[in-house]
Protein backbone atom coordinates (compact mmCIF):
# COMPACT_ATOMS: atom_id res chain seq x y z
CA UNK A 1 0.00 0.00 0.00
CA UNK A 2 2.81 2.19 0.83
CA UNK A 3 4.46 1.87 -2.61
CA UNK A 4 1.14 2.88 -4.21
CA UNK A 5 0.61 6.00 -2.48
CA UNK A 6 4.87 6.61 -2.95
CA UNK A 7 3.53 6.43 -6.83
CA UNK A 8 0.16 8.45 -6.87
CA UNK A 9 2.28 11.04 -4.89
CA UNK A 10 4.84 11.11 -7.61
CA UNK A 11 2.42 11.19 -10.67
CA UNK A 12 0.93 15.26 -10.55
CA UNK A 13 4.61 16.30 -10.31
CA UNK A 14 5.51 13.95 -13.24
CA UNK A 15 3.33 15.03 -15.24
CA UNK A 16 4.52 18.42 -17.37
CA UNK A 17 4.35 21.55 -15.35
CA UNK A 18 2.01 23.69 -17.90
CA UNK A 19 0.67 26.22 -15.89
CA UNK A 20 3.31 29.01 -14.05
CA UNK A 21 1.60 31.35 -11.92
CA UNK A 22 3.48 34.92 -11.31
CA UNK A 23 4.28 35.67 -7.50
CA UNK A 24 4.48 39.36 -7.03
CA UNK A 25 1.59 41.70 -6.38
CA UNK A 26 1.42 45.29 -6.32
CA UNK A 27 -1.89 45.05 -4.26
CA UNK A 28 -2.74 47.99 -2.04
CA UNK A 29 -3.10 45.43 1.32
CA UNK A 30 0.28 43.44 0.59
CA UNK A 31 2.49 44.76 3.31
CA UNK A 32 5.77 44.49 1.80
CA UNK A 33 4.34 47.05 -0.89
CA UNK A 34 5.36 49.40 1.49
CA UNK A 35 8.42 51.12 2.56
CA UNK A 36 7.65 50.55 6.38
CA UNK A 37 6.49 46.92 6.02
CA UNK A 38 2.57 47.62 6.46
CA UNK A 39 -0.45 48.84 4.88
CA UNK A 40 -1.05 52.64 5.46
CA UNK A 41 -3.38 53.85 8.02
CA UNK A 42 -5.71 56.97 8.36
CA UNK A 43 -3.53 59.37 9.45
CA UNK A 44 -0.66 58.33 6.82
CA UNK A 45 0.51 60.15 4.16
CA UNK A 46 0.36 58.03 1.73
CA UNK A 47 3.31 58.32 -1.67
CA UNK A 48 3.29 56.73 -4.94
CA UNK A 49 6.03 57.97 -6.76
CA UNK A 50 5.10 60.97 -9.49
CA UNK A 51 7.12 59.02 -12.50
CA UNK A 52 6.29 55.59 -12.00
CA UNK A 53 3.58 53.65 -13.89
CA UNK A 54 1.17 51.37 -11.54
CA UNK A 55 -1.85 49.62 -11.52
CA UNK A 56 -2.72 49.21 -7.82
CA UNK A 57 -5.63 46.58 -6.48
CA UNK A 58 -7.55 47.71 -3.62
CA UNK A 59 -9.57 45.07 -1.89
CA UNK A 60 -11.23 46.86 0.96
CA UNK A 61 -12.09 50.27 1.70
CA UNK A 62 -9.29 52.66 3.42
CA UNK A 63 -9.56 56.10 5.46
CA UNK A 64 -6.22 58.44 4.59
CA UNK A 65 -5.25 61.84 5.42
CA UNK A 66 -3.48 62.64 2.29
CA UNK A 67 -2.29 60.51 -0.76
CA UNK A 68 0.16 61.60 -3.34
CA UNK A 69 -0.83 60.06 -6.81
CA UNK A 70 1.53 59.31 -9.72
CA UNK A 71 0.91 60.78 -13.50
CA UNK A 72 -0.06 57.31 -14.72
CA UNK A 73 -1.57 54.26 -12.93
CA UNK A 74 -5.25 53.03 -11.83
CA UNK A 75 -6.78 51.57 -8.72
CA UNK A 76 -8.44 48.27 -9.49
CA UNK A 77 -11.54 48.19 -6.98
CA UNK A 78 -12.79 45.35 -5.67
CA UNK A 79 -16.47 45.11 -4.93
CA UNK A 80 -17.56 47.52 -1.70
CA UNK A 81 -13.50 48.93 -1.96
CA UNK A 82 -12.55 52.79 -1.79
CA UNK A 83 -10.97 55.51 -0.17
CA UNK A 84 -12.99 58.07 2.48
CA UNK A 85 -11.46 61.09 4.44
CA UNK A 86 -10.32 60.95 7.61
CA UNK A 87 -12.38 62.83 9.80
CA UNK A 88 -9.82 63.39 12.93
CA UNK A 89 -11.50 60.91 14.98
CA UNK A 90 -9.02 58.12 16.94
CA UNK A 91 -7.74 55.32 15.39
CA UNK A 92 -6.31 52.81 17.76
CA UNK A 93 -2.61 52.19 16.77
CA UNK A 94 -2.56 54.24 14.29
CA UNK A 95 -1.15 57.82 15.88
CA UNK A 96 2.01 58.00 14.29
CA UNK A 97 1.11 59.47 11.23
CA UNK A 98 3.80 58.95 8.91
CA UNK A 99 4.78 59.28 5.40
CA UNK A 100 4.67 55.98 3.78
CA UNK A 101 5.74 55.43 0.43
CA UNK A 102 4.79 53.00 -2.49
CA UNK A 103 7.91 50.37 -3.58
CA UNK A 104 9.13 50.43 -6.70
CA UNK A 105 7.15 47.56 -9.07
CA UNK A 106 9.67 48.59 -12.22
CA UNK A 107 12.03 45.61 -11.28
CA UNK A 108 10.24 42.56 -11.29
CA UNK A 109 11.14 41.02 -14.48
CA UNK A 110 9.41 38.02 -16.57
CA UNK A 111 12.80 35.98 -16.65
CA UNK A 112 13.30 36.28 -13.03
CA UNK A 113 12.61 32.57 -11.97
CA UNK A 114 12.22 33.27 -8.52
CA UNK A 115 9.06 35.29 -9.17
CA UNK A 116 7.39 32.16 -10.63
CA UNK A 117 5.69 28.92 -9.56
CA UNK A 118 4.62 25.81 -10.65
CA UNK A 119 0.48 25.50 -9.88
CA UNK A 120 -2.22 23.07 -11.41
CA UNK A 121 -4.93 24.18 -13.47
CA UNK A 122 -6.96 25.25 -10.77
CA UNK A 123 -4.05 27.57 -9.24
CA UNK A 124 -3.18 25.19 -6.43
CA UNK A 125 0.56 25.05 -5.80
CA UNK A 126 1.93 21.58 -6.83
CA UNK A 127 3.21 19.98 -4.01
CA UNK A 128 7.29 19.84 -4.23
CA UNK A 129 7.96 16.46 -5.80
CA UNK A 130 10.85 14.57 -7.19
CA UNK A 131 10.30 16.12 -10.55
CA UNK A 132 11.94 19.39 -10.78
CA UNK A 133 13.13 22.00 -13.84
CA UNK A 134 16.29 23.25 -15.03
CA UNK A 135 16.70 27.01 -14.68
CA UNK A 136 15.54 28.27 -17.81
CA UNK A 137 12.17 25.88 -17.44
CA UNK A 138 10.99 27.98 -14.59
CA UNK A 139 9.92 30.75 -16.46
CA UNK A 140 6.83 30.27 -18.61
CA UNK A 141 7.91 28.25 -21.69
CA UNK A 142 6.46 29.28 -25.01
CA UNK A 143 3.66 25.96 -24.64
CA UNK A 144 2.65 27.56 -21.40
CA UNK A 145 -0.39 28.66 -19.19
CA UNK A 146 0.30 31.75 -17.75
CA UNK A 147 -2.00 32.69 -14.46
CA UNK A 148 -1.88 36.19 -12.71
CA UNK A 149 -3.94 35.69 -9.57
CA UNK A 150 -7.29 36.72 -9.06
CA UNK A 151 -7.80 39.89 -7.84
CA UNK A 152 -4.64 40.85 -7.77
CA UNK A 153 -2.76 44.01 -9.48
CA UNK A 154 0.81 43.30 -11.24
CA UNK A 155 3.43 45.36 -12.74
CA UNK A 156 6.13 43.27 -14.89
CA UNK A 157 8.90 44.15 -16.93
CA UNK A 158 9.23 41.58 -20.36
CA UNK A 159 12.95 43.17 -21.87
CA UNK A 160 13.45 40.21 -23.47
CA UNK A 161 16.31 39.44 -26.90
CA UNK A 162 12.93 37.42 -28.65
CA UNK A 163 10.80 40.33 -30.54
CA UNK A 164 7.94 37.40 -29.29
CA UNK A 165 7.28 35.82 -26.42
CA UNK A 166 4.65 32.74 -27.27
CA UNK A 167 2.24 31.36 -24.64
CA UNK A 168 -0.26 28.98 -24.74
CA UNK A 169 -2.50 30.99 -22.33
CA UNK A 170 -2.96 33.82 -20.07
CA UNK A 171 -5.59 34.42 -16.77
CA UNK A 172 -5.84 37.55 -15.30
CA UNK A 173 -8.59 38.87 -12.73
CA UNK A 174 -10.00 35.30 -13.32
CA UNK A 175 -10.73 35.70 -16.73
CA UNK A 176 -8.36 33.35 -19.30
CA UNK A 177 -7.06 34.62 -22.64
CA UNK A 178 -6.87 31.64 -24.86
CA UNK A 179 -6.95 33.41 -28.39
CA UNK A 180 -4.81 35.58 -29.83
CA UNK A 181 -7.79 37.99 -30.54
CA UNK A 182 -8.94 37.75 -26.64
CA UNK A 183 -5.36 38.59 -26.50
CA UNK A 184 -5.30 41.45 -28.58
CA UNK A 185 -8.36 42.79 -27.90
CA UNK A 186 -6.89 42.95 -23.72
CA UNK A 187 -3.80 44.50 -25.15
CA UNK A 188 -6.00 47.75 -26.75
CA UNK A 189 -7.60 48.36 -23.02
CA UNK A 190 -6.29 50.49 -20.40
CA UNK A 191 -5.09 47.99 -18.04
CA UNK A 192 -2.08 46.27 -20.24
CA UNK A 193 0.07 48.90 -20.69
CA UNK A 194 0.28 49.20 -16.92
CA UNK A 195 0.67 45.79 -15.84
CA UNK A 196 3.09 44.80 -19.04
CA UNK A 197 6.39 47.10 -20.15
CA UNK A 198 9.61 46.30 -21.57
CA UNK A 199 10.68 45.89 -24.84
CA UNK A 200 9.09 42.24 -25.25
CA UNK A 201 6.03 41.32 -26.72
CA UNK A 202 3.81 38.87 -25.27
CA UNK A 203 1.62 36.79 -27.98
CA UNK A 204 -1.04 33.87 -26.88
CA UNK A 205 -1.06 31.41 -29.13
CA UNK A 206 -3.71 29.17 -27.81
CA UNK A 207 -1.77 25.66 -29.09
CA UNK A 208 -0.12 23.71 -26.74
CA UNK A 209 3.08 21.18 -28.14
CA UNK A 210 1.81 19.06 -31.01
CA UNK A 211 4.95 17.22 -31.04
CA UNK A 212 4.50 13.93 -28.60
CA UNK A 213 8.30 13.82 -28.42
CA UNK A 214 7.66 17.22 -26.77
CA UNK A 215 8.97 20.51 -27.49
CA UNK A 216 11.94 22.53 -26.25
CA UNK A 217 11.16 25.22 -23.94
CA UNK A 218 12.32 28.48 -25.94
CA UNK A 219 14.10 30.80 -23.31
CA UNK A 220 17.60 30.06 -24.44
CA UNK A 221 17.81 33.43 -25.85
CA UNK A 222 16.96 34.88 -22.81
CA UNK A 223 18.98 32.36 -20.97
CA UNK A 224 21.52 35.37 -19.61
CA UNK A 225 18.93 37.07 -17.99
CA UNK A 226 17.43 34.48 -16.12
CA UNK A 227 21.06 33.41 -14.73
CA UNK A 228 21.52 37.23 -14.13
CA UNK A 229 18.23 37.33 -12.13
CA UNK A 230 19.03 34.55 -10.11
CA UNK A 231 22.86 34.83 -9.67
CA UNK A 232 23.82 38.19 -10.94
CA UNK A 233 21.49 40.64 -8.99
CA UNK A 234 22.73 40.53 -5.43
CA UNK A 235 26.34 39.19 -6.39
CA UNK A 236 25.65 35.82 -5.38
CA UNK A 237 27.69 33.09 -7.34
CA UNK A 238 27.11 29.12 -7.83
CA UNK A 239 27.15 27.22 -4.91
CA UNK A 240 30.47 25.07 -4.59
CA UNK A 241 29.96 21.37 -5.31
CA UNK A 242 31.84 18.98 -4.09
CA UNK A 243 32.44 16.44 -7.14
CA UNK A 244 35.57 17.79 -9.17
CA UNK A 245 34.14 18.32 -12.36
CA UNK A 246 30.66 19.31 -12.01
CA UNK A 247 28.40 18.60 -14.98
CA UNK A 248 26.17 21.61 -16.89
CA UNK A 249 22.64 20.77 -18.17
CA UNK A 250 21.59 22.91 -21.34
CA UNK A 251 19.06 25.26 -19.39
CA UNK A 252 20.63 25.21 -16.09
CA UNK A 253 22.73 28.46 -14.76
CA UNK A 254 25.13 26.34 -12.42
CA UNK A 255 26.69 23.19 -12.36
CA UNK A 256 25.71 19.79 -10.98
CA UNK A 257 26.65 16.72 -9.31
CA UNK A 258 25.10 13.76 -9.88
CA UNK A 259 24.35 12.42 -13.52
CA UNK A 260 22.56 13.49 -16.84
CA UNK A 261 21.53 11.12 -19.50
CA UNK A 262 21.11 12.39 -23.32
CA UNK A 263 18.76 10.68 -25.44
CA UNK A 264 18.63 10.63 -29.39
CA UNK A 265 14.95 9.74 -30.54
CA UNK A 266 12.47 8.36 -33.37
CA UNK A 267 9.23 9.02 -34.38
CA UNK A 268 7.90 6.73 -32.25
CA UNK A 269 9.25 8.24 -28.67
CA UNK A 270 6.64 9.76 -26.31
CA UNK A 271 8.17 12.47 -23.84
CA UNK A 272 5.25 12.19 -21.46
CA UNK A 273 5.30 8.47 -21.57
CA UNK A 274 8.10 7.81 -20.96
CA UNK A 275 8.52 9.83 -17.99
CA UNK A 276 5.78 8.62 -16.49
CA UNK A 277 7.73 5.16 -16.88
CA UNK A 278 10.55 6.25 -15.48
CA UNK A 279 8.69 7.47 -12.41
CA UNK A 280 6.78 4.73 -11.60
CA UNK A 281 9.28 1.54 -12.22
CA UNK A 282 12.55 3.37 -11.14
CA UNK A 283 11.96 7.08 -9.60
CA UNK A 284 9.51 5.80 -7.10
CA UNK A 285 11.45 2.63 -5.58
CA UNK A 286 12.39 3.34 -2.19
CA UNK A 287 16.49 3.48 -2.25
CA UNK A 288 15.96 6.64 -4.91
CA UNK A 289 13.91 8.45 -2.16
CA UNK A 290 16.87 11.18 -2.63
CA UNK A 291 16.77 11.54 -5.85
CA UNK A 292 14.97 15.04 -7.63
CA UNK A 293 14.79 14.26 -11.61
CA UNK A 294 14.19 16.95 -14.56
CA UNK A 295 13.72 15.52 -17.76
CA UNK A 296 12.59 17.26 -21.38
CA UNK A 297 13.72 18.25 -24.94
CA UNK A 298 16.52 20.82 -25.32
CA UNK A 299 18.16 21.91 -28.56
CA UNK A 300 22.23 22.24 -28.89
CA UNK A 301 23.34 24.35 -31.54
CA UNK A 302 25.94 22.07 -33.59
CA UNK A 303 29.00 24.10 -35.69
CA UNK A 304 31.72 23.60 -37.95
CA UNK A 305 34.68 23.65 -36.39
CA UNK A 306 33.52 24.00 -32.78
CA UNK A 307 33.38 28.00 -34.37
CA UNK A 308 30.94 28.58 -37.26
CA UNK A 309 26.99 27.58 -36.37
CA UNK A 310 25.66 25.34 -38.68
CA UNK A 311 22.10 24.13 -37.45
CA UNK A 312 21.15 22.75 -33.88
CA UNK A 313 20.08 19.49 -32.98
CA UNK A 314 17.24 18.03 -30.92
CA UNK A 315 17.51 15.15 -27.76
CA UNK A 316 15.89 14.14 -24.57
CA UNK A 317 17.97 15.69 -21.47
CA UNK A 318 17.89 13.78 -18.18
CA UNK A 319 19.01 15.64 -14.97
CA UNK A 320 19.44 13.04 -11.79
CA UNK A 321 20.56 14.97 -8.32
CA UNK A 322 20.27 13.57 -4.96
CA UNK A 323 20.67 14.81 -1.32
CA UNK A 324 23.78 12.53 -0.51
CA UNK A 325 26.80 14.93 1.25
CA UNK A 326 30.44 14.23 1.10
CA UNK A 327 31.96 11.52 -0.91
CA UNK A 328 28.26 10.00 -1.48
CA UNK A 329 26.93 13.35 -3.37
CA UNK A 330 25.68 12.24 -6.34
CA UNK A 331 26.63 8.65 -6.20
CA UNK A 332 22.17 7.39 -5.39
CA UNK A 333 21.59 9.68 -8.65
CA UNK A 334 24.93 7.55 -10.60
CA UNK A 335 22.86 4.48 -9.52
CA UNK A 336 19.44 5.43 -10.48
CA UNK A 337 21.55 6.74 -14.07
CA UNK A 338 22.64 3.47 -14.65
CA UNK A 339 19.48 1.51 -14.18
CA UNK A 340 17.67 4.06 -16.73
CA UNK A 341 20.43 2.83 -19.18
CA UNK A 342 20.16 -0.71 -18.57
CA UNK A 343 16.13 -0.57 -18.92
CA UNK A 344 17.05 1.63 -22.43
CA UNK A 345 19.23 -0.87 -23.54
CA UNK A 346 16.33 -3.85 -22.99
CA UNK A 347 13.66 -1.40 -24.76
CA UNK A 348 15.03 1.13 -26.41
CA UNK A 349 13.51 -0.30 -29.76
CA UNK A 350 10.09 0.02 -28.83
CA UNK A 351 10.53 3.14 -26.54
CA UNK A 352 11.70 4.93 -29.27
CA UNK A 353 15.33 5.37 -28.21
CA UNK A 354 18.20 5.19 -30.58
CA UNK A 355 20.70 5.96 -28.74
CA UNK A 356 21.63 7.45 -25.11
CA UNK A 357 25.18 8.91 -23.74
CA UNK A 358 25.57 9.23 -19.60
CA UNK A 359 27.64 11.48 -17.39
CA UNK A 360 28.52 11.12 -14.00
CA UNK A 361 29.95 13.49 -11.28
CA UNK A 362 30.04 12.75 -7.52
CA UNK A 363 31.71 13.16 -4.49
CA UNK A 364 34.26 10.33 -5.44
CA UNK A 365 34.80 10.48 -8.95
CA UNK A 366 35.63 13.00 -11.77
CA UNK A 367 33.08 14.00 -14.92
CA UNK A 368 33.41 11.13 -16.66
CA UNK A 369 30.99 9.32 -19.72
CA UNK A 370 30.30 6.06 -17.99
CA UNK A 371 28.42 4.57 -20.54
CA UNK A 372 26.21 4.70 -24.06
CA UNK A 373 24.01 2.95 -26.09
CA UNK A 374 23.09 3.19 -29.78
CA UNK A 375 21.56 1.26 -32.40
CA UNK A 376 23.85 -1.05 -33.87
CA UNK A 377 22.28 -0.05 -37.36
CA UNK A 378 22.52 4.01 -36.68
CA UNK A 379 26.21 3.14 -35.14
CA UNK A 380 27.29 1.33 -38.54
CA UNK A 381 25.54 4.31 -40.83
CA UNK A 382 27.28 6.75 -38.84
CA UNK A 383 30.77 4.94 -39.43
CA UNK A 384 29.83 4.68 -42.96
CA UNK A 385 29.13 7.85 -43.60
CA UNK A 386 32.04 8.93 -42.27
CA UNK A 387 34.80 6.97 -43.80
CA UNK A 388 32.53 7.83 -47.11
CA UNK A 389 32.83 11.42 -46.31
CA UNK A 390 36.93 11.09 -45.95
CA UNK A 391 37.71 9.31 -49.61
CA UNK A 392 35.52 11.91 -50.81
CA UNK A 393 37.70 14.93 -49.56
CA UNK A 394 40.99 12.65 -50.27
CA UNK A 395 39.93 12.49 -53.54
CA UNK A 396 39.19 16.09 -54.03
CA UNK A 397 42.86 16.95 -52.48
CA UNK A 398 44.36 14.59 -54.52
CA UNK A 399 42.85 15.81 -58.06
CA UNK A 400 43.96 19.15 -57.14
CA UNK A 401 47.11 18.36 -56.25
CA UNK A 402 47.79 16.83 -59.80
CA UNK A 403 46.17 19.59 -61.67
CA UNK A 404 43.04 18.10 -62.59
CA UNK A 405 40.69 20.38 -60.55
CA UNK A 406 40.37 23.78 -60.05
Amino acid sequence: TDWVTLVSLLLPAAAAAMYKQWIPNTNFETTSNWDKGRVPCASDTIHFEKNKVVSVFLESPHVLTDMYLPLNGEFVLASGAGFAAFDGSWDPGCDSGETVRFADAEHHAWFDPRLWQAVSPGGELEPSGRIFSVDEERVPCHYDDVIFQPETSFRVNIDSSQQVINLRSISLMGQELSSPEAWDEYLRGPSAPLQFHGNGTLRVTGTGCPDKSGCACGNAPDGHRICAALLGASGRQCPALVCRSPLQPLGHCCGVCGATINLDFTPDFDLQKFRDRLVQDLLSQPKYAGVQMAISKVHKAQTFLGVIPRSSTSFIQIVLIDDGAGAQTGTTAEQLAADIMEDIAQHGDTLGISSSKMEVATGSTFNSQVGSHALNRITAGMVSGLLFGLLFLGGILFLYRKGKLR
